[in-house]
């Protein structure tokens, strides 16, 4: 299988299979159109008269045996040889959890996935003893595994602070009796960023996410207090201190574009002017409301991804580079197998916790009683969901076994699958559609980066 598509001046040939990317020559290019396995010896007749009109026969034919030789090769036209791995798709140790600290947030952001914090289960905060116990079960579950990763998430993580901090002792205090290293990461809103939290966070946390969305008057429209009033002037200051304070340590700024500001480049680069150098702003996921992306946006919204990404290489030409998360691919060094198949590990090495101490595959399943997986508190974890998980790949998912961009998405997110589709195994087919947009701007991207700007 081959994906090919032309972009900011180059013919660009993914074979998806092997993930080798050919930037090619007209020719090449629209003889891909007209050729496909199994190859004659010669170049048939009929190719040759669909392209007579544009190029000469023996350009044709020399090109036909290039494209021969590749797929002798094993370069092009490559043979899927990963559903081989998929057998080995299985139930493994948890290695990652969300620790949903806060089922509260003093924000009401108009497309708040979580219900404006409380997950639609009522406010309420985690207590140590439930952190703890959260902690226990990583640690016992985790097989082994040396390193475990804990995000501190809500609703709003600071509005427990005081736990947070004791569990990140309680964690590090049991480390070296399990032979573990703890990885933690926290995301928060900004507005109880005080000197002492933002201490704590950039000697503790490996990464920190500062929900942010762009510009002040885009941010200030969808994340506002419960007064109405925007949050925009009271954590920008407070962001950029931690930020500066950070060091070589793991961060970003992340913000949410909706059908309201589809002219989302101008967030992402009101945020590098304000300072930030690692900036995600992601679609909002949801259907029929009135912040929703739709089929008619996506038009829209895939020119300014292209658009965004062109500004990106200009402002690097000029020294100012910066790194956009949903373009930041790696072409030369993919993950495992098992990784390209299944994604994120969402309900199989990595869950959710919630103050009452349930698990859940993720915290985007929090709230949703029928992926209740147990609760660490009773002791209680339902392995029979967890192994279904594990089988989630993309090759148990019928719109990706074909899919051009399987190896990259893994077969989408899971929970937006069920949200929005009714099945963890179905695609959301416009997460889908922004998804391969973003691949196709990065992929051209490091064709600039490698060969420079085409005329």
């Amino acid at each position: 299988m081959i994906h090919k598509y032309k972009l900011n001046g180059f013919n660009i040939v993914l074979d998806v299979n092997s993930g080798g990317v050919h930037v090619v020559d007209d020719l090449t290019y629209d003889l891909l159109d007209c050729v496909q396995p199994p190859f004659a010896a010669e170049c048939p007749a009929d190719v040759l008269g669909s392209l007579s009109d544009r190029y000469p026969e023996n350009d044709i034919k020399e090109c036909y045996d290039e494209i021969v030789e590749l797929y002798n090769d094993k370069i092009l036209f490559s043979v899927d040889d990963y559903e081989k791995y998929a057998k080995y798709s299985v139930a493994s140790p948890v290695k990652a959890m969300c620790l949903n600290i806060a089922h509260d947030c003093q924000l009401r952001c108009k497309y708040c996935f979580a219900s404006t914090g409380d997950f639609g289960k009522g406010r309420k905060l985690m207590s140590y003893e439930t952190g703890k116990h959260a902690i226990d079960f990583l640690l016992e579950n985790s097989g082994d595994r040396p390193n475990l990763e804990l995000d501190f998430f809500g609703g709003e993580p600071l509005m427990n602070f005081g736990v947070v901090k004791q569990i990140v002792e309680y964690a590090r205090s049991r480390e070296a009796e399990y032979n573990k290293k703890f990885r933690f990461t926290i995301t928060t809103n900004g507005l109880l960023l005080d000197d002492e939290k933002i201490d704590f966070i950039n000697r503790e946390m490996s990464n920190v996410v500062l929900s942010i969305d762009g510009r002040k008057e885009v941010n200030d429209y969808f994340r506002v207090l419960a007064n109405g009033k925007g949050c925009y002037d009271i954590i920008l200051p407070k962001y950029q201190k931690l930020v500066a304070g950070r060091g070589d340590k793991e961060y970003y700024v992340r913000g949410t574009f909706t059908n309201k500001n589809k002219d989302f480049s101008k967030d992402v680069f009101a945020l590098r002017d304000a300072g930030f150098d690692q900036i995600s702003i992601e679609p909002v996921v949801g259907e029929g409301d009135e912040y929703a992306l739709t089929d008619k946006d996506l038009p829209e919204v895939f020119a300014e991804y292209e658009k965004l990404a062109k500004e990106i290489l200009d402002n690097e030409k000029k020294g100012n580079k910066f790194n956009f998360f949903h373009f930041m691919l790696d072409l030369d060094q993919g993950p495992c197998a098992i990784k390209r198949l299944r994604g994120c590990g969402c309900g199989n090495d990595y869950v959710a916790i919630t103050p009452d101490g349930d698990i859940f595959p993720c915290h985007q399943f929090v709230g949703i009683d029928e992926y209740k997986m147990g609760n660490i508190d009773e002791g209680t974890f339902n392995q029979d969901m967890k192994a279904d998980f594990a089988k989630a790949h993309v090759y148990s998912k019928p719109d990706c076994r074909e899919c051009w961009a399987k190896f990259y998405c893994s077969g989408g997110c899971n929970a937006n699958n069920y949200q929005y589709q009714g099945d963890i195994r179905k695609a959301h087919k416009i997460s889908c559609e922004l998804e391969k947009k973003r691949l196709e701007c990065a992929i051209m991207m490091k064709a600039v980066r490698m060969f420079g700007e085409r005329e």
